[in-house]
């Protein structure tokens, strides 16, 4: 009995140690090159699949989120293709006011008196989440989606996850003008609207000691976007 009780204290700290080992894991990884992993183009045995199309209010588009199909065993011996269809989940985002989120390959927008669907982008990316700033719309008639998403390999492990940094774009309601208002290998830490000056603010954290996490010891950058302008120019300001 006492055995089995070292074994298993054993296992336990094996696990422990494992996990810790995946939360410690770099967001960047440095080579020489500064520039992340190029990925191949996605998979073409992968099995795409897109939600049903939404439509933002006041808009004249339809946006439809774009994944892989994800596909759940109940037990070891179902198989893709004899399985039945409670095996597979065919929801591949969610959508709140104004707000569409998930893990998302893409986003594909058509206008609503068209058959037309353009591709958000062509490069591979993972959307977290995609915002409709209703409010800016209302006030200036610029209707703007912001979105949250990975968009480069940082940590050159082949794929795009949340263990990348993450990145903040713009893009108009028709999914033109898809702008990337970060900066490469700065990770994202939170935007806000404010709505009196139709202004989007953001920070970004820089690994200025290139350790390839983010910590106190780096750099907090803060922006901002004046959303009534046609043309998106992020400005600097220093608060502290």
């Amino acid at each position: 009995m006492k055995k089995l009780h070292i074994t298993l204290i054993g296992i336990a700290i094996l696990f422990l140690t494992s996990c810790k080992e995946e939360v410690e894991k770099p967001k960047v990884t440095y080579d020489g090159t500064n520039r992340a992993k190029e990925l191949a183009k996605a998979d073409s045995t992968q099995i795409q699949i897109a939600d049903l199309p939404l439509q933002m209010e006041g808009t004249d588009y339809l946006i439809h989120p774009v994944a892989d199909l994800s596909i759940r065993e109940k037990g070891i011996k179902s198989r893709y293709g004899s399985s039945s269809v409670n095996d597979l989940s065919f929801t591949i985002s969610n959508y709140g006011e104004f707000e569409i989120t998930g893990f998302l390959q893409n986003l594909k927008f058509q206008k609503v008196d068209s058959d037309s669907i353009r591709k958000l982008t062509d490069k591979p990316v993972l959307i977290m989440t995609a915002t409709y700033l209703k409010s800016v719309a209302d006030k200036t008639n610029n209707q703007i989606m912001v979105y949250t998403m990975v968009d480069m390999d940082t940590n050159k492990d082949g794929k795009l996850d949340t263990s990348d940094i993450k990145a903040l774009y713009l893009s108009e309601i028709s999914g033109k003008k898809f702008t990337k208002i970060s900066s490469d290998f700065q990770e994202l830490i939170d935007w806000k609207l404010i709505g009196t000056n139709n202004r989007l603010y953001y920070r970004t954290v820089e690994d200025t000691n290139k350790n390839g996490e983010f910590d106190k010891k780096d750099v907090v950058n803060y922006y901002y976007i004046d959303l009534s302008k046609k043309e998106w120019k992020i400005i600097g300001y220093e608060p502290v």
